[in-house]
C-alpha cells in the first residue's frame, strides 16, 4: 500500500500549502534533509485559538495536532513532489499553547506523532520528539508543530 493509498483510506485529502505569515519560507530541503516550517493549528480555515489547560482540552489539542500533521503532509508533498521518496520522518518539534500548570503536551504532539505512524509505518514514521509548553503561539493557535524528514 503506498503513502497516497493510506492517505485515501483514512480520508486525508492532503492540502495546498499555506502562504507564510511572515518572513520565512514553508519549507527547505539541504542535502536528503527537508525541514518544514511551524505550521499552526487551523480549524474551518481559521487559526485554532485556544490555551491548553485552560479553554481547550487535552483531546481537543491532540486533534488540533493531527490537523496540523496533515498540514505538515500537504507541505511536504509540495517540497518532494511524491511522499513516496519520504525515508523516514526524523523529528517533529511541537509548541503547546498551554497555562503554567498544564502537564501534558506529549499527549497533544501525540495527535501529531500517531498521524505519522499511520501513514508512513512503524519504521519510517517513527521520530525523534520534543514538546514544549509555551506562553503563547502566533494568532492565539494552540498548537504549532515543525517537522524534519529524510528522503530518497
Amino acid at each position: 500500500m503506498t503513502v497516497y493509498d493510506k492517505l485515501a483510506e483514512l480520508g486525508i485529502t492532503l492540502p495546498p500549502v499555506s502562504a507564510p505569515a511572515a518572513a520565512y519560507v514553508p519549507f527547505v530541503q539541504t542535502g536528503n534533509l527537508v525541514y518544514l516550517s511551524g505550521h499552526i493549528a487551523r480549524k474551518d480555515g481559521k487559526p485554532w485559538v485556544g490555551q491548553l489547560g485552560a479553554t481547550i482540552s487535552t483531546d481537543e489539542g491532540k486533534q488540533a495536532a493531527r490537523a496540523i500533521a496533515i498540514d505538515l503532509l500537504g507541505t511536504l508533498h509540495a517540497a518532494v513532489g511524491d511522499l513516496g521518496k519520504v525515508k523516514r520522518i526524523v523529528k517533529l518539534m511541537s509548541l503547546v499553547n498551554s497555562t503554567p500548570t498544564f502537564t501534558d503536551q506529549h499527549l497533544v504532539t501525540n495527535g501529531a506523532s500517531e498521524l505519522m505512524g499511520e501513514v508512513f509505518g512503524k519504521d519510517k514514521g517513527a521520530h525523534a520528539r520534543s514538546a514544549f509548553g509555551v506562553a503563547q503561539i502566533p494568532m492565539g493557535a494552540c498548537v504549532e508543530i515543525e517537522l524534519v524528514a529524510e528522503i530518497e
